[in-house]
């Protein structure tokens, strides 16, 4: 069985997430990803393309449990500031299709004050489920 996307019929369908998923399979937790490479080194400034290194580093380390983007159940984004994101959204969602596809599972967006590593300005936990 694979995943099963939740939208009640009277709900109107949110646009680039889900309200919910059910699913079975190998859960993996991945920590929250930067937009750093493989040396720990910041790719940019710019925020869309820190989400796009993010979503690159998710995807490695979810290949690692050999799982693939469309396993993704769910993502949190933390962001240092809400008035950037919405500047780049639509870049960001560019970044999202090219690297993720198009699979928008359940997600939440939350600014925070600040993140660990200096110059970071948005970090992202998944979680997904990979088959059996």
């Amino acid at each position: 069985m694979g995943n099963a996307f939740l939208q009640p019929p009277a709900w109107a369908a949110p646009k680039g997430y889900s309200n919910g998923v059910s699913a079975s399979g190998r859960q993996v937790y991945l920590a929250g990803q930067i937009g750093w490479n493989e040396s720990q080194q910041l790719v940019s400034s710019r925020f869309a393309v820190q989400v796009r290194q993010a979503l690159q580093n998710i995807v490695v380390l979810l290949a690692q449990a050999g799982g693939r983007p469309e396993h993704l159940v769910r993502l949190t984004w933390f962001v240092t500031n809400l008035d950037e994101y919405r500047a780049e959204v639509k870049e960001i969602g560019a970044a999202y299709r090219d690297v993720i596809g198009r699979h928008y599972p359940p997600m939440s967006v939350v600014q925070v004050a600040g993140l660990v590593e200096q110059g970071a300005k948005v970090e992202i936990e998944a979680t997904a489920v990979v088959p059996e």
